[in-house]
């Protein structure tokens, strides 16, 4: 029996992690439910205790259930007909395995069958489902719309549908349209106010809705008249059970086959509204949206996990010239790559969401009572820090894990290139990562402001004060020099331009995600030796990338950024 959680020490580490006390406290308010629930914990120990025993479920579900149907689920794949989808028997399968466990739900309140569990566990339990099977990883993971209705939709709303999540009802977030993707302010589905039914009607079209036929649909719509911009939406709560909604069709993608990606037609379709009108966009979906960048992170980690145990395992058994390939310099160093490249992405995701933790705990506490100054001060530090690394966890997770995946293929050779071998699957799926929930180049807007303010670099500096052991002394100095050096390259493009800063963005965010990653890297060295090695191999190759952008950012030339613009304008003349 397989078990994607105990055959991987680096999880339960997570849990090991100093500010785990912490997170725990705040989330249970001083363990109010113990003794109301049956479940609930007595301490922080117990919380924990259940963390990991409810992650040993997951984990047993993934590598018995959820990864043996994962092959089939990508041949047979979803369903549509006369407007309704209907899931791969695989998908279904894993859909009522986990939902008989109490899976779904998991970090919801227990007053609506939640089991009140930190971001910590629900984070793994996504990256756990990812590794086994990327596609349904989308169906499970959208749960975080009862999030979004836990945070911001009223008393009423929330026991209408929370219940229903640990019940297996699925989710969905219908967001963009056929000419509003990454722009959603350019939304357009209309809502209507009905006042004889006293529920908005909802009318238009969605479009690359993910598991778009689901039970439960949160909508962004236009409720505002005569508005084109993101202060005319409001934010709508939708039951499949009253109708409105049909799928026009079901997209055929490169990957991520067993989630039904759907094109949906709204025909006055009943709603309800999430919090407060013209709110929609700018305040709960960019909410929504952090949550799905963190979800993604947790993706793009499970898919990194996936490609190096194939490719680990394909080189110990792949026979040439007389012995295993895993013994030749190419292949190994190859793997040893792989390896660094995971762990930093794993350090960076949990990073991230013990910020989030701490942030989503204290605001859920201020709706209790008023916060003490201290605890207003560290909400808003950890917002803020959450804030700064969710774009470079979803940037640098899916592009790390799309390497991955490709060095998986390539360590296969011809093999890998044969539907025969996983690595074919998890190749395709891996490519989806760097684009849904916002492309890279996104993230690199979201993130650049961090490095302009020197927020990035202040961060840096706090990590450089931790001490270590004197046998990792030289590594520190190497980030302390790669730190001048970005702080250098920050100089260099500082007051040239917005253009000039728009051109250099992505360098220098890579630059400061590199330092940053080497950093947590080395500190989970100081208490697990699990990590040495691939804290030797992150940092010393960090400060190769980070040497070729620093020499390319410092050697750019005006005529150089002229070539580039060359291209528009050569553009412009054809058109």
């Amino acid at each position: 029996m397989a078990n994607f959680y105990k055959d991987n020490s680096d999880l339960k580490f997570q849990f090991q992690h100093p500010l785990m006390n912490k997170i725990v406290e705040l989330k249970e308010n001083g363990f109010k439910d113990f003794g109301r629930y049956d479940y609930a914990p007595a301490n922080v120990e117990d919380a924990i205790d259940s963390y990991d025993k409810i992650m040993e479920i997951m984990g047993e579900i993934c590598g018995d259930v959820i990864a043996p149907n994962a092959e089939s689920v990508d041949h047979e794949g979803p369903v549509c007909k006369d407007g309704r989808v209907t899931y791969a028997a695989g998908t279904q399968q894993n859909q009522e395995v986990l939902t008989k466990a109490g899976l779904y739900g998991m970090a919801l309140p227990r007053e609506f069958g939640g089991l009140n569990f930190s971001m910590v566990p629900y984070v793994m339990a996504a990256e756990i489902v990812s590794r086994a099977d990327t596609g349904f990883a989308n169906i499970w993971g959208l749960q975080d719309c009862a999030e979004t209705i836990n945070e911001f939709a009223s008393r009423e709303i929330k026991a209408e549908f929370l219940p229903r999540i640990n019940k297996g009802d699925t989710c969905s977030m219908d967001l963009t349209e056929p000419d509003a993707g990454s722009d959603l302010q350019a939304a357009m589905l209309k809502a209507t106010w009905n006042e004889q039914k006293q529920m908005w009607m909802l009318n238009g079209v969605k479009r690359f809705i993910t598991n778009g036929d689901a039970q439960i649909k949160l909508i962004l719509a236009r409720s505002e008249e005569g508005t084109k911009d993101g202060r005319g939406l409001s934010y709508f709560v939708h039951d499949k059970a009253w109708g409105g909604i049909t799928v026009r069709r079901i997209e055929n993608k490169l990957g991520i086959k067993g989630s039904p990606t759907c094109e949906l037609v709204f025909k006055n379709a009943p709603a309800k509204l999430i919090g407060d009108r013209k709110l929609g966009l700018i305040k709960y979906v960019m909410s929504l949206m952090n949550g799905a960048r963190l979800g993604v992170g947790a993706q793009s980690v499970g898919i990194s996990e996936a490609a190096y145990r194939e490719a680990l395992k394909y080189a110990g058994e792949r026979a040439q010239f007389g012995k295993e390939i895993i013994n030749f310099p190419a292949v190994y160093e190859m793997l040893g790559i792989m390896k660094a490249k995971l762990q930093a992405s794993r350090a960076l995701l949990y990073e991230t969401t013990r910020f989030v933790d701490l942030y989503k705990a204290y605001n859920a506490l201020a709706e209790e009572r008023k916060l003490t100054p201290e605890e207003r001060q560290e909400s808003k530090l950890y917002n803020k820090y959450a804030d700064m690394l969710t774009p470079m966890l979803k940037m640098m997770s899916s592009e790390y894990c799309n390497q991955n995946a490709y060095d998986a293929i390539q360590i296969h050779g011809g093999s890998g290139f044969m539907k025969e071998y996983p690595v074919e699957r998890i190749y395709r799926d891996a490519r989806i990562t760097t684009i849904y929930e916002g492309t890279s180049q996104l993230q690199v807007v979201a993130a650049i402001r961090y490095v302009t303010n020197g927020s990035y670099l202040a961060l840096i500096r706090e990590y450089q004060q931790k001490a270590v052991r004197p046998e990792f002394e030289m590594l520190k100095k190497k980030l302390i020099a790669m730190t001048d050096q970005y702080e250098q390259a920050c100089a260099l493009v500082a007051d040239k331009g917005n253009e000039y800063l728009d051109f250099h963005a992505r360098r220098l965010v890579e630059m400061a995600s590199h330092i940053i990653m080497s950093y947590l890297l080395l500190t989970d060295s100081q208490s697990n030796s699990n990590f040495i090695k691939s804290t030797e191999i992150f940092t010393n190759k960090s400060q190769a990338w980070n040497e070729e952008r620093y020499a390319y950012i410092s050697n750019f030339r005006p005529e150089d950024m002229a070539a580039f613009q060359s291209i528009r304008e050569e553009h412009l003349e054809e058109a």
